[in-house]
Parts: structure tokens; C-alpha cells; sequence
């Protein structure tokens, strides 16, 4: 039996002019799907949990080949959001695009910081938690190198650890639409600006930063694209049922922030945004001074054309601060999340980073 709302709308559209049922029964549609119907089910590709460390876990991905590239590769991501960003759903999922050309996957997971997390400096995560991950990747693969992928900040990150760890094998380093030269921000430099924004006050208000505000700052680079843009797109499209379900995944992943520990936010705005102290050889961490020449792995640096938040200049910054004889950087025409999810990423992303790693995993 139908519901009464949906009755009404019935009479509603059959009482309109023919040139208006159209529009009316996309704009039904797009109320049923964003009111009634389930959340759709993400990160489905099998893994178990390898080592824990407070909220963190490393996951392994279950093996799909008998014969596995010689290097393991280990997923960074950034502090905010999920990381099933890069396996949202089977057939549209790096993990799984990875798995399937023969590779040992593993997925560091920074978990979900409570207010007893908020002493957590940028120190903390790229000290005690990237080369413990790494290490614990060599043990499990059995294999005498490695290579790891930082996704957005998650590679900012991970060329912080490369550059501390010089020690460790890490034979792959791929940065996908990370910053690294913070000299011109775009917008964010007109929001992060020290004279107008109060960082210490907002740290010390909130203790850790909510996702809600991190949200609304990335959403505020675009807002008439960001805040309106998906819910004019679902009601243009909504009769498409592959668009909707593509829908429903990215609006759930963006919808699904977490806090940012308040001491790392204090450090990643005031060190990067502000005072752009990785680029120029000033960054130090747990009293160590980080120089983006110790990095000699093998480099694939990735830009998105239309990324607002990681812009290309930013992401191409790193190609002359590293000593690597093999680097290669690549800008891709996609945004800051659709070069990891959609039909760009599936047809550009996932081979431009399996072709590259494959010859470079054996």
C-alpha cells in the first residue's frame, strides 16, 4: 500500500500539464532517495586487522592472485574523512583495481579521534604510527622493501616519514593530489590568514576541530557548486539509477567526516597553511629537522587539473625539493576526489598507479 505522501504526489503529477510530469517525477524521485532509501553498504573489499595501535588499525586486503608483486604497498590517508574512500564500491575501488593486478595491499586506518586524542600532534602519527605500519607490512609480506601511496594530506604525511625514515626500504613513494608548498593556498589562504582567524582560540575552544567545520571550509572554496550542486544534479538525474548509486556513495563518504585532533590541527594549519615551513627546508619534527632531499625512492607525484584543495602548483612543488633519479609527475584531468572515484579514476588513476608500480614491485 502506498504512503500517503506518495499518493499525493501521484495526484499531484497526473493533475499537472503534460510538459511539467516529467520535471515533477524527478523531483519525486530525488525526495524518495534522499528520505527513504538505505544508506549504501562501502568498503567491502575482505581484509583483516594486522596491528592496533590506540584508534589506528592496519588492515591487509585479502590476496586475489597466487603470485604477488615482489613489494607490498601500503594506502596512507589523510586525518579527516574515511580512507573507504579508495574502496568505495567493487568495480570502483583502488583497493580493488590494485589487488586484481597482483599486488599485497595494506591500508593504514587512522580511526576516529575521541576528546582523549586531542593532545595528538602531527609528530605523534608520522613518529609512532607510519614506521611502525611499515614495518609491520615488511614483516607480514616477508619482503625486503616496500612501497606506499599518500592520498591528500596522507601524502604530505608520508613524504614527512620518507624524509625522517631513510633507514627504512622504501623502495615507491606515490602522492596523489597532495600539497606540499603552501605559498599560495588559494582561498584557504584568504580563511587560514593568522590576522583574522583565531587558530589557538579554536583549538582551545573545541579541543578536537568537528568535521562539520572542516567541511564547511572545503565546501566554501565552491559553495554554490558544493552546497547546492549535488541536489540539483540528483533531481536533473534522478530517473538514472547508475547515477543515483554513485550519488548515494559520494554524498555518504563526504557526509562521514571525523574530528581532526586538535594539537595536529593547530600544527597543520600554523607550520603548512601559514608559515609553509615543509617546502622550505623549516619544518621540524620531535626536535628533527625534515629535509625533503633524504627522499630518494622512486617518485610518481599526481595532480588533479581541477583540485581546489590540493591545486597542481602546490602538488608539482615536490618534483625539485627530492633527490629521486626516478620521478615522474602526472596531472590528470580530474578533481581533488574524482581522480580516486568515478569513471576518470577507473579508466586514468588506477592504471596510470598499476602500470607505474608494477614495473617498479618486482
Amino acid at each position: 500500500m502506498a504512503i500517503p505522501y506518495v499518493q499525493e504526489w501521484e495526484k499531484l503529477i497526473k493533475s499537472m500539464p503534460s510538459e511539467y510530469k516529467s520535471s515533477a517525477r524527478r523531483f519525486k524521485r530525488a525526495y524518495e532517495i534522499m528520505t527513504t532509501e538505505a544508506e549504501p553498504e562501502v568498503g567491502l573489499t575482505p581484509k583483516e586487522v594486522i596491528w592496533k595501535k590506540n584508534k589506528a588499525k592496519l588492515y591487509r586486503y585479502t590476496p586475489v592472485k597466487d603470485n604477488l608483486h615482489k613489494t607490498p604497498i601500503l594506502l596512507v590517508y589523510a586525518l579527516i574523512n574515511k580512507p573507504y574512500i579508495l574502496d568505495l564500491t567493487p568495480g570502483n575501488s583502488l583497493v580493488e583495481y590494485l589487488l586484481n593486478r597482483g599486488f599485497d595491499v595494506y591500508l593504514l586506518d587512522w580511526g576516529t579521534p575521541g576528546l582523549e586524542d586531542s593532545n595528538m600532534k602531527l609528530d605523534d602519527y608520522i613518529v609512532d604510527y607510519i614506521p611502525k605500519a611499515a614495518k609491520k607490512v615488511l614483516r607480514t609480506s616477508k619482503s625486503p622493501d616496500l612501497s606506499v601511496l599518500g592520498y591528500c594530506m596522507g601524502g604530505t604525511m608520508t613524504s614527512i616519514f620518507a624524509a625522517l625514515n631513510e633507514d627504512l626500504p622504501i623502495k615507491n613513494l606515490i602522492f596523489m593530489t597532495s600539497p606540499f608548498d603552501f605559498s599560495d593556498t588559494g582561498l584557504y589562504g584568504a580563511f587560514l590568514d593568522d590576522r583574522y582567524f583565531n587558530l589557538d582560540k579554536a583549538v582551545d575552544t573545541f579541543g578536537n576541530i568537528p568535521p562539520e567545520m572542516i567541511d564547511f571550509g572545503n565546501k566554501m572554496l565552491k559553495p554554490i557548486t558544493n552546497f547546492y550542486g549535488p541536489y540539483v544534479t540528483l533531481v536533473d538525474r534522478s530517473e538514472n539509477q547508475r547515477f543515483v548509486e554513485s550519488w548515494k556513495l559520494m554524498q555518504k563518504w563526504v557526509a562521514d567526516g571525523i574530528p581532526f585532533a586538535g594539537e595536529a590541527y593547530r600544527q597543520w594549519i600554523r607550520d603548512f597553511y601559514q608559515q609553509n615551513k615543509l617546502i622550505n627546508g623549516e619544518l621540524e619534527v620531535r626536535g628533527r629537522k625534515v629535509d625533503l632531499k633524504n627522499i630518494k625512492a622512486n617518485i610518481l607525484n599526481i595532480a588533479a587539473s581541477r583540485d581546489h584543495i590540493a591545486m597542481p602548483h602546490q602538488v608539482a612543488a615536490l618534483m625539485d625539493a627530492v633527490s629521486s633519479e626516478d620521478k615522474e609527475y602526472k596531472l590528470l584531468q580530474t578533481g581533488h576526489v574524482s581522480v580516486v572515484f568515478g569513471p576518470k579514476a577507473v579508466k586514468e588513476t588506477y592504471p596510470s598507479i598499476g602500470d607505474w608500480l608494477e614495473k617498479r614491485s618486482k
